[in-house]
């Protein structure tokens, strides 16, 4: 079969692919990234490309207008390589990753909650997980001829009673060469169990003394983004840290999505090589970065939905979308890195958070344990919004759990022209209530090229407010402005005109968009009011929100609760931790006594499958409206409304 080179433009990168093969697995193979967010079925029209020069098959769609068509442009997972290409990929296609190295800030009244190391110090909860002993063995004689590893156990066991000790094969292999390299002065590093009882394992060998490097990485493989840091364990310091685009996304941007890809032929392997991909380009990375020596490197602790977990050890997903709804595992055994094929050494230990269920995964349990609301005597709703939300109720005494699927909304998915948050994203906007035009302020401050869903949220508030759209979504339509306007039967705002964009089109607001942001926060106000109703009870029993995610950086609270997003609480009881996936597997690599006590937190959390409470879809319908049917839940906005007519 022939084969055909494909030029990416602006990257400049090329690659020869096989007849046939769709533009958009040639730039997956090529290492550059064009949206995708329905896994190749040509429905999402998010992988538009210019076709510049040369000839394919196919890519014509109904999501691109005439004009489009016209000018060259194809849609990427739909058009087959038949002769030598030069593609452009139009700035709406790419995806920006400079923004995960942007510090996220709170929003007006969210206060930041971070790991406070020496506070778990004073509190006795720092118990290292992995320890590193300097000894000065005695060489052999011809009267003292132990093997090497009797000689490495005997000392270990006379000098730091250690009594039950075991090592691996990889040690074995390593300790003949390098306890002769400085005289037999080596450091061992030990594994200590998670409990009291069971073996200490020797881990690694080295030459000299080098108990003063000692790290860990922690991990959080989520849907959309995979984040890496590396931790000092004397010290409790993070050294380096980056963020990647997980390489799944080019397979589906939901879990469900990816489940379906990975039951394909040879799927499953291509996505397992995706997610390992990314972590690798992270390790690498933050390695880099902190200028540690790999050698020094003994665990890493990762944390992950129950979907990303079976898909990062290849592990078949099928039966979690199906009811009733069983995961493989929800315990995994520590693996060793190098056999998952991360780019770490053989003695590196895979450490994998716990999950609950099909849907309340390792990163939720992360986030319980990082924010330590399982230690705390507050009773505290915990809340990771995305493409789906989990959703955490009680305090030391008790947990309760669950998760609903909110949809891509939020994270600027399901939108005519939704982005991540990225170069170019609005992410606040305004409106003056007279000439009803718009100030929009986007990430980077540049010009506009789509919306975000901490934008979308403010909009949507703004509009709500000020009377332009109703408690359905739906544009007053006798309002007096020309960027309120039909098209193809459906009303939108015009937020930006073409020649104020980098995309050369006009960016808007459509009610289709606000439909789908009401479904998303129906969708987690409802499975809040539910998990509360199973447990016996209300909004006003919660004494503590705590909001974690990428999300919850950019979030108005105001605005979250205008549009019934939220419920209606005090500004001062909602705490934003950030990333809770990776707060949680940093606080496990720092300490044994964080990951003994998961175990215990797992088995105290009681999982309700939203899908099987009948109160579910009731609070559902009833949360379809801005912000919802009983305005008297919201009695603030209520007011403010009121006041204003």
């Amino acid at each position: 079969m022939s084969k055909h080179t494909v030029q990416f433009l602006p990257y400049d990168i090329a690659i020869d692919v096989e007849d046939g093969e769709t533009v958009i697995r040639a730039a997956l193979e090529a290492g550059v990234h064009v949206n995708a967010s329905c896994g190749g079925e040509g429905v999402c029209g998010k992988c538009r490309v210019l076709i510049e020069d040369g000839s394919v098959e196919g890519g014509i769609s109904e999501q691109l207008s005439e004009e489009d068509r016209q000018k060259g442009y194809r849609l990427a997972c739909r058009a087959a390589v038949k002769d030598n290409l030069v593609v452009r990929i139009p700035v709406e296609s790419t995806i920006d990753s400079s923004v995960l190295k942007k510090q996220a800030t709170p929003r007006r009244t969210a206060h930041i909650q971070e790991v406070n190391f020496e506070e778990l110090k004073e509190k006795g909860l720092f118990v290292a997980p992995v320890e590193k002993i300097y000894l000065e063995l005695p060489p052999p004689t011809a009267q003292d001829n132990l093997p090497d590893i009797t000689r490495l156990i005997s000392y270990l066991q006379l000098k730091h009673d250690e009594h039950r000790l075991e090592v691996t094969l990889a040690l074995i292999r390593k300790i003949p060469q390098v306890i002769r390299e400085n005289g037999f002065n080596v450091t061992a590093t030990l594994v200590r169990p998670v409990r009291d009882v069971g073996k200490t394992r020797i881990i690694n060998i080295q030459a000299g003394d080098t108990t003063r490097q000692s790290y860990a990485i922690a991990m959080d493989i989520g849907t959309t983004t995979i984040y890496g840091q590396v931790i000092d364990l004397i010290s409790g310091d993070v050294l380096a840290e980056h963020g990647e685009f997980n390489g799944q996304i080019s397979y589906g941007e939901d879990v469900i999505s990816r489940i379906v890809y990975a039951e394909k032929s040879g799927g499953l392997a291509r996505i397992n090589e995706a997610v390992i991909k990314t972590v690798n380009k992270i390790l690498g990375r933050i390695i880099r970065k902190s200028g540690v020596d790999p050698d020094n490197i003994s665990t890493i602790t990762l944390a992950g939905n129950t979907t990303m977990t079976q898909l990062l050890l290849a592990v078949d997903p099928r039966s979690i979308r199906r009811a009733p709804y069983v995961p493989a595992a929800t315990l995994y055994p520590p693996i060793k890195a190098a056999d998952l094929g991360m780019d770490l050494g053989e003695h590196v230990a895979a450490l994998l958070y716990p999950a609950v269920s099909s849907y309340v995964g390792g990163d939720i349990v992360a986030g319980v344990m990082g924010s330590g609301i399982y230690r705390s005597k507050t009773l505290t709703l915990y809340l990771d919004v995305g493409t789906n939300a989990e959703i955490v109720i009680g305090n030391e005494d008790w947990l309760a759990c669950a998760a609903c699927s909110a949809g891509p909304a939020l994270e600027g998915g399901g939108l005519k022209f939704g982005m991540r948050a990225a170069q170019g994203a609005i992410e606040d906007f305004s409106i003056d209530p007279v000439s009803l035009d718009p100030m929009i302020i986007t990430i980077g401050n540049v010009r506009p090229k789509g919306i975000c869903g901490s934008g979308l949220i403010t909009m949507v508030a703004v509009m709500f407010e000020i009377g332009m759209i109703n408690n359905l979504g739906k544009f007053e339509r006798d309002l007096n402005t020309p960027r309120i306007r039909e098209n193809d039967g459906v009303y939108e705002y015009v937020l930006a005109w073409g020649d104020e964009t980098q995309i050369d089109r006009d960016i808007t607001l459509s009610e289709i968009d606000i439909e789908n942001l009401i479904r998303a926060k129906g969708a987690i106000y409802s499975g809040c009011m539910t998990l509360l109703n199973e447990v016996g009870m209300s909004i006003g029993d919660i004494e503590h929100i705590i909001l974690a995610g990428g999300f919850g950086s950019y979030i108005d609270l105001e605005k979250a609760m205008t549009i019934g997003l939220l419920p209606e609480l005090d500004a001062d009881k909602v705490t934003f931790i950030g990333n809770g996936s990776l707060m949680g597997a940093r606080m496990s690599s720092l300490t044994n006594r964080i990951r003994k006590d998961v175990a215990e937190v797992t088995k105290k959390m009681t999982n309700f499958e939203l899908s099987d409470t009948n109160s579910y879809m009731d609070n559902y319908v009833a949360a379809l409206f801005l912000p919802h049917t009983d305005m008297n839940q919201f009695p603030k906005l209520k007011s403010r409304l009121e006041q204003r007519k």
